[in-house]
């Protein structure tokens, strides 16, 4: 049972909190730590007392805990109630140098519970693959985590529900490169409303990564002639990450 906190213990405690979030860390684990292991008598008291948890490290465990945070039912948003049958969290190396982030499952995502596992999903591993990297050496996940009915484009309302799980997955990760596949994508990320063409012809800053954005794959499955422009995309990607052409791709 924690003792009841002095107003000098919340205040100490607050600022530490506060001083985490500043620094993009959000995720805990809870265990209760001693005043001698925070290096801070003061403060480590406080935090001993509010049975507040020491700070996540390891990106495998944060990832874990927010995904056990969404927890398996989410009806955080109206999607939980429209027949989706899985969350669908990310996938991917923990610690990747680049992400993906796409707008929400569709049917074979849910069905899987993975995200672009699809036609589209099959198109996104040879856009890596282009790159000359692996599936796995990526991560992968989506603004919202639950399917729309008939794969529709996710609402607003809906993407602001769940964009801060995707952002706290990014905080985990800490990737150099993110890539917002789509305009869905991009707007909910950036929280900006602008012209995919715009978006695409600059790179932002954004949690301490360098943002780029590009055609969602379905797009590209649907027009194909702009597969080109999306190679182009990718390209600037690879040289921010300090990526070869593969051969092939650059004779």
């Amino acid at each position: 049972m924690p003792r009841k906190l002095s107003p000098e213990q919340k205040r100490a405690a607050a600022d530490r909190i506060s001083y985490y979030r500043e620094m993009g860390i959000h995720d805990f684990y809870k265990r209760t730590v001693s005043a001698e292991s925070s290096g801070d008598e003061e403060v480590g008291a406080a935090i001993a007392a509010a049975e507040l948890p020491p700070i996540i490290t390891d990106p495998a465990a944060a990832l874990e805990a927010i995904r056990k945070e969404i927890g398996p039912d989410c009806t955080r948003c109206k999607l939980g109630k429209l027949g989706r049958k899985q969350i669908v969290f990310g996938v991917g190396n923990p610690r990747a140098e680049l992400m993906f982030a796409g707008e929400g499952p569709g049917a074979d995502e849910d069905a899987q519970g993975e995200p672009f596992v699809g036609r589209a999903g099959q198109l996104l591993n040879k856009m890596i693959e282009a790159m000359g990297l692996k599936r796995s050496d990526v991560y992968i996940a989506n603004v919202v985590k639950c399917r729309p009915p008939s794969n529709r484009t996710p609402e607003r309302d809906e993407c602001e529900t769940c964009l801060p799980f995707l952002l706290r997955q990014i905080d985990a990760i800490q990737p150099k490169a993110i890539v917002a596949l789509g305009a869905t994508a991009a707007k909910a990320l950036l929280q900006i409303n602008d012209t995919m063409m715009s978006m695409r012809s600059r790179t932002y800053e954004f949690r301490g990564a360098k943002l780029f954005v590009t055609y969602h794959p379905a797009y590209l499955l649907r027009d194909p002639r702009q597969k080109a422009e999306t190679w182009k995309d990718l390209q600037q990607v690879m040289q921010y990450l300090g990526l070869k052409l593969p051969e092939k791709a650059s004779s």
